[in-house]
């Protein structure tokens, strides 16, 4: 058709078309490239994928081996420490106030020790309430069982046994007193206790004689209520006591040099138990309690030795022959046979276990420990029986 006069016809130069398409091309090529590349990313990560998924289900397939639970060991020391004396001497006091001062025992318990200890009349009892812990004993004022506890230091551990001072209980303290290592004798110092627990038929002398015999060969001698009015922590007081018993002392084969320590104290104040007296006592310049036993020399065990292992007791517990007592020397580990003299009947170690760190794989001479056995029925043993090693004879 003929073009109308308004019209004018507009030509594009050649090389502008040229470049314009070229411009196309390449954009096109760059979209296609990157799908190309997105889709071949999205195939690598959906093999990765399924390959991982692949692998938690063999993982899942296949039983995980069991971790063997870590059981660290203690290397400090362990000492078995016992408090004797006559009825009503303090030793549950000083035994409780030990536990309360070295962090064992909180705050809210003694406050309630101390509720409970108002309420039946005996506002001074509540440390005692520490290791006394049925009701017959806090109600009488009178330590029937032996209590045990722990704690420790930073360079020892302790077990502390506090035995019955009632002249009924010999027996039971006679069984605390097989298992120490250091003997605690408390002493009171107010006027007439001390001579009721040393003359005639007291405790004080009994309970030195047979610790002496049960083979505690250190003794540390706690010249307590010294802050009884009248007492007043004098040292004629102290030294009076001293006079009459280091003869006694040396008739039981002690020697008061070098197996005897005195100390004056207060169980109820703490007084020389963690810190000491000071102005109170200024002329006594020895050590308080807790840091004369971190500092007494380490008792010799026999860890290489031949298992022997006194039974204090034995009970079932979960089906498993379980027994109590402390190793006199040698060491035990899970998984090694045994033999229970005098019946010569062998066994294998299931278990160990301590009181204060719970199952352990081995322990050495020294520990008071918990041993379960195999094979073997309760009713082959008794107390007194010893567990010795496999080739005993």
């Amino acid at each position: 058709f003929p073009m109308a006069d308004n019209e004018t016809e507009t030509q594009v130069p050649q090389e502008e078309v040229v470049e314009t398409a070229t411009e196309e091309n390449q954009e096109v090529e760059e979209t296609q490239e990157s799908q190309e590349t997105e889709n071949a990313e999205e195939a690598q990560e959906s093999q990765e994928t399924q390959a991982t998924d692949d692998d938690e289900e063999d993982d899942e397939d296949e039983p995980k081996p069991k971790k063997n639970k870590d059981i660290v060991q203690d290397l400090r020391e362990h000492i078995n420490i016992i408090f004797i004396g006559h009825v009503d001497a303090g030793k549950s006091t000083i035994a409780g106030n030990v536990l309360y001062l070295s962090g064992m025992v909180d705050e809210r318990t003694i406050q309630k020790y101390e509720k409970e200890a108002k309420d039946k009349k005996h506002g001074s009892w509540f440390l005692a309430f520490i290791m006394d812990t049925n009701e017959e004993e806090r109600a009488k004022g009178k330590t029937v069982e032996v209590g045990r506890a722990h704690f420790a230091s930073d360079k020892k551990r302790y077990t502390i046994l506090d035995a019955p001072g009632h002249k009924n209980y010999v027996p039971n303290m006679i069984g605390g007193a097989a298992q120490a290592d250091i003997g605690i004798l408390v002493i009171s110092a107010r006027q007439g206790e001390f001579e009721a627990g040393f003359e005639g038929q007291g405790q004080t002398r009994e309970h030195t004689t047979l610790a002496k015999t049960l083979g505690v060969k250190q003794l540390v001698i706690l010249v307590n209520k010294m802050d009884e009015q009248s007492v007043n922590w004098a040292k004629k007081r102290y030294s009076e006591i001293q006079k009459k018993f280091t003869p006694f002392l040396k008739s039981v084969g002690y020697n008061p040099k070098t197996d005897v320590h005195w100390i004056p104290v207060s169980g109820y104040s703490g007084a020389n138990i963690k810190e000491p007296a000071g102005d109170l006592c200024d002329w006594y310049t020895g050590p308080p309690l807790l840091t004369l036993l971190d500092d007494l020399e380490p008792l010799s065990r026999d860890a290489d030795g031949p298992v022997r292992l006194p039974v204090l007791d034995r009970y079932k517990e979960k089906g498993t022959t379980v027994v109590l007592g402390k190793l006199e020397s040698g060491t035990l580990k899970v998984g090694n046979m045994v033999t229970m003299m005098p019946n010569k009947q062998t066994s294998e170690i299931s278990f160990l276990e301590l009181d204060e760190t719970g199952e352990v794989d081995q322990c050495t001479a020294g520990e008071i420990v918990t041993v379960g056995l195999k094979d073997i029925s309760t009713n082959d043993i008794s107390q007194g029986f010893v567990l010795c090693s496999e080739d005993s004879e």
